[in-house]
């Protein structure tokens, strides 16, 4: 972190280390995908699959998750939340390389036929978070259900400065990170490609160790609810 901010803080604007931070985020998501795809996979899932529901909409949700870190790393003061804004973005950009990379691997599409989160049904996880639902979930109830934020909390996010932008981003993350668990359950539930479980293990330990630490943020920062 040190290494990275400090050359961009004596010889370029603001805005340029971010464009740079960015541009090497998605670079390294990429190849990480690109690359993941010469493995060899034991059975290759089917469009249907739990595997691939959880590679397409887990990289849309990464994808919002990047956005608002990489908001929030350009405009914070606070140390420890410009590094834990670092982590995610470069964390959920490497996992999205690599989702992308298996479905390009399984020879299927990166937009499936199912709605969002059909894939989930019949699992524990499904059933609590409202995916395979019988009737289709409106747009919104997608939205709320992934925990994603709305487009007026994005420009809510953009638009903050100081402790308030600190303590929005602390809030819609959270609630970002505790929808993406139930979709990693529903895919260790039911899944059986063993990259995919793997995979889906770690994002789950690792984005429940970020929210407890969001949480002792609020709290250190003093965030209201």
């Amino acid at each position: 972190m040190t290494e990275l901010d400090a050359p961009a803080s004596r010889s370029l604007p603001p805005w340029w280390a971010i464009v740079l931070v960015a541009v090497a985020i998605a670079a390294t998501g990429f190849a990480i995908g690109r690359f993941s795809a010469f493995d060899i996979a034991p059975r290759t899932p089917s469009s249907d699959s739990a595997e691939a529901g959880f590679a397409r909409d887990m990289q849309v949700h990464h994808a919002q998750a990047i956005d608002m870190a990489l908001t929030v790393y350009g405009k914070t003061e606070d140390d420890d939340l410009r590094a834990l804004a670092y982590d995610i973005a470069t964390g959920q950009s490497e996992q999205k390389g690599v989702m992308y990379g298996w479905l390009q691997q399984w020879g299927l599409s990166q937009i499936g036929d199912q709605p969002t989160m059909a894939w989930m049904t019949g699992s524990d996880a499904g059933h609590r978070h409202g995916g395979g639902a019988d009737e289709p979930l409106t747009a919104e109830e997608i939205r709320v259900a992934m925990g994603m934020a709305s487009e007026a909390e994005l420009q809510q996010l953009r638009a903050a400065t100081g402790q308030d932008a600190d303590c929005l981003f602390l809030g819609l993350m959270i609630r970002h990170h505790e929808a993406a668990l139930p979709m990693a359950e529903a895919v260790l539930e039911l899944g059986s490609e063993p990259h995919v479980l793997a995979t889906a293990e770690r994002m789950r330990d690792a984005q429940q160790f970020e929210i407890d630490a969001m949480q002792a943020m609020q709290q250190r920062l003093g965030c209201t609810p």
